[in-house]
C-alpha cells in the first residue's frame, strides 16, 4: 500500500509541474497585475482549449498529490 501511494504521487507530482509549465503565463509584469485585473472581471477569459485541459489537470493532479501526502503521512 505505501509502495502504491508512493508511485501515484510521485506520478502526480510529475503530471502537476508539466501542466504548470505548460500553461501560458496571464500577464508580464507588474504593469499587467495592474491592468489585467479588469480583464479577468469583465469575462476575457480563455475556457476553451488546452489552457482549460491544463487547468483541470493541476487541479486534479494537486488534490491527488495533497491527498496522496497526508495518507502518506498518516500511515507512517
Amino acid at each position: 500500500m505505501k509502495i502504491f501511494l508512493m508511485i501515484i504521487l510521485a506520478i502526480a507530482s510529475l503530471i502537476l509541474v508539466g501542466s504548470i509549465l505548460m500553461q501560458s503565463s496571464n500577464s508580464a509584469g507588474l504593469s499587467g497585475s495592474i491592468a489585467g485585473g479588469a480583464e479577468q472581471l469583465f469575462g476575457k477569459k480563455k475556457s476553451k482549449g488546452y489552457e482549460a485541459i491544463f487547468k483541470k489537470a493541476t487541479i486534479v493532479a494537486a488534490v491527488c498529490f495533497i491527498v496522496c501526502s497526508l495518507v502518506l503521512v498518516a500511515i507512517e
